[in-house]
């Protein structure tokens, strides 16, 4: 956990308390999530995943539920997950019907996939049917596992007609996001972005939620995330700190145009929100 004073330039230190005060907070739909709610702060904005092993329908109804609690809620749409149009409609009018007013749309990992093969294509779905949401979408500053870098900077430029932001996954290494950046900046990608930073999670609780989430799932997440792996069984574990002060000098830029925090927090809610206020805690003047 957070213990020292933070020392950054005094923009850095604004920028870092700025989104650390308003950031979004990831979670699984899964039974752990009411208790864990209860450490979120009053009207936090919240992201709710989509997992194969659970469903398209399990995201929308933790959305809802949360909604109704008084969040601010931003459900995944995995395209890969959603079955057909019929489907589709079905999300986008619930999630209408309950004033959510944001979606983060995905390519997903099912397989088979049902009628949406990727983002675009169900960004596109979207669009014919109509709807009043403001999307986001994902980036990958150090590669995707399976996908070339030109077909993801291509896809990248595909969706900007159709999205408001973009949010990284999670990335360890400052440089590589801020290089990142500037390659999207240089490439005429300027929406802005939301970077993804790891909660505070012990590792035998991160393995516990990826094994309940599904085998497959558990195997795709390890793949993806060894480093983090390899960050959490270090003595003392691992928390974001040092993330964000290497990245202070990005955050502060107004050419960046980082606007949000985007935490993966693996529903542990608590040693997250007891870091952010620590930290917090720390970067006052």
């Amino acid at each position: 956990m957070f213990k020292r004073k933070v020392e950054v330039s005094a923009a850095g230190a604004d920028a870092i308390r700025a989104l650390l005060s308003d950031m979004t907070y990831e979670l699984i739909p899964l039974s752990n999530v009411p208790p864990a709610a209860e450490f979120l702060p009053e009207g936090a904005r919240v992201s709710v995943t989509a997992s194969p092993a659970k469903g398209m329908q399990a995201t929308v109804d933790l959305a809802l539920e949360l909604q109704q609690r008084g969040f601010d809620v931003v459900p995944h749409i995995s395209a890969r997950l959603t079955q057909n149009h019929a489907e589709l409609e079905s999300i986008l009018g619930q999630i209408s019907s309950a004033g959510i007013k944001r979606a983060f749309v995905v390519g997903g990992d099912a397989d088979p996939p049902g009628e949406f093969f990727d983002g675009l294509s169900i960004l596109q779905a979207m669009e014919a049917i109509g709807h009043d949401l403001t999307i986001g979408v994902p980036a990958y500053p150090e590669g995707h596992h399976f996908i070339s870098d030109e077909a993801i900077n291509q896809a990248l430029i595909d969706k900007q007609p159709y999205a408001s932001s973009i949010t990284t996954q999670m990335c360890f290494t400052p440089q590589a996001i801020a290089d990142w950046i500037s390659l999207q900046r240089a490439a005429g990608i300027m929406l802005p972005v939301g970077i993804g930073i790891p909660g505070v999670a012990e590792l035998r609780k991160l393995i516990a939620i990826s094994a309940r989430i599904g085998v497959g799932d558990s195997m795709k997440f390890l793949t993806k995330n060894t480093s983090l792996v390899g960050k959490l069984v270090r003595p003392g574990g691992y928390s974001p700190d040092d993330l964000l002060v290497g990245l202070s000098t990005v955050l502060a830029d107004d050419y960046a145009n980082v606007h949000d925090l985007h935490c993966y927090t693996f529903n542990q809610v608590e040693t997250t929100e007891r870091w952010r206020l620590e930290m917090l805690e720390s970067l006052a003047a």
